[in-house]
């Protein structure tokens, strides 16, 4: 036998609790753990989490079938169009993206409101939105008419989306009218009291969805964000104005627009761009972003987005399919996330 200086030390008070007494000291710990917990860990949209945070972003487009001219076929190996339903489990099925961007509403918004409305309909029936599929959506110009781009805006909410992408802005009035009609009225802003279908696909109740669906930063405490899009030779002349509004989430140059902006013909009829002045113009946003302490969006691929990472850019779109989500890997490794 071991001398009774040798042996074991009896275990510390608490481990001889009765059970009933460890049991209210577990919970209270755990109570207390929660409420010291930040309040950006219970955010429904992980796209302000990651914003309020200031973390490097990367989403893709929605997939969608191959757009085909007008009266020609599919190839051969194409195989049949999917289903919207189809295609809204394809989106759900890779998580490596933290958003899912859709441009389809901002040319035609009645067709592209249809087909995406029955995307939202498949994201619905493969388990809502979830927190890791935010919904980040265009809506048409604005400034052309404000009563239609109020009704647009409230319909594209109405579904649950996430944030709202602002399209050729040339003014800070512009931006402005379009962030009150993001807000309820209730909220100081134009949107209509009426959510649709929002509640339901964020997974809770309308009283509850209301107090989150205000706009992230007005609201610290908001779960709906704007991208704001400046892609023309008007806008760029105000993006100091633009980028000092308070309310824009994210400021983006039109890179793919404003390609066509800085492009002319010669007197041969041969197109010819201009790359110094359209990188020119990308470098004059992201330099209004720095200046008013706004993220600057692009929409990168495989072969520029280390460059713009490195240029201070830190919310990408990125095209839907293989190449795309290899470039969310490598993003997200540069980020160290």
């Amino acid at each position: 036998m071991l001398p009774y200086s040798l042996l074991p030390e009896p275990p510390p008070e608490p481990l001889l609790m009765p059970l009933n007494q460890r049991w209210t000291l577990t919970v209270v710990t755990t109570v207390a753990a929660l409420v010291a917990a930040p309040a950006h860990a219970q955010r429904h949209n992980q796209v302000v989490e990651l914003l309020a945070a200031k973390k490097p972003i990367f989403g893709l487009y929605a997939p969608a079938n191959p757009r085909r001219r007008p009266g020609t076929e599919a190839p051969a190996n194409a195989g049949p169009d999917k289903t919207q339903a189809q295609l809204a489990a394809d989106a759900l099925g890779y998580t490596g993206a933290d958003y899912i961007f859709d441009g389809t509403m901002e040319g035609n918004f009645d067709a592209g409101y249809s087909t995406f409305t029955e995307f939202v309909k498949g994201l619905a029936s493969g388990g809502s939105l979830k927190r890791s599929h935010p919904l980040m959506v265009k809506t048409p110009e604005i400034a052309a008419n404000p009563a239609l781009a109020r009704e647009r805006i409230a319909k594209q909410l109405n579904l649950g989306v996430h944030g709202i992408v602002f399209v050729d802005v040339q003014s800070a009035a512009e931006v402005k009218m379009g962030l009150d009609m993001m807000r309820f009225q209730s909220q100081g802003g134009t949107r209509p009291d009426d959510v649709g279908g929002a509640p339901a696909m964020w997974g809770m109740n309308e009283k509850t969805y209301k107090e989150k669906a205000d706009l992230w930063p007005l609201n610290p405490k908001g779960e709906l964000v704007n991208w704001t899009i400046v892609e023309s030779k008007e806008g760029l002349a105000k993006i100091r104005e633009i980028a000092a509004v308070k309310g824009i989430g994210v400021l983006f140059p039109g890179a793919g627009t404003l390609r066509g902006v800085f492009s002319s013909t010669d007197a041969s009829g041969k197109r010819v761009f201009d790359e110094a002045g359209w990188e020119a113009a990308i470098q004059s946003v992201l330099a209004a972003c720095k200046e008013f302490n706004v993220p600057c969006g692009y929409p990168a691929g495989l072969n520029d987005i280390e460059m713009r990472m490195k240029q201070g850019f830190s919310v990408f779109v990125i095209g839907w399919g293989e190449p795309g989500m290899k470039t969310v890997e490598l993003g997200r490794k540069l980020a160290g996330r």
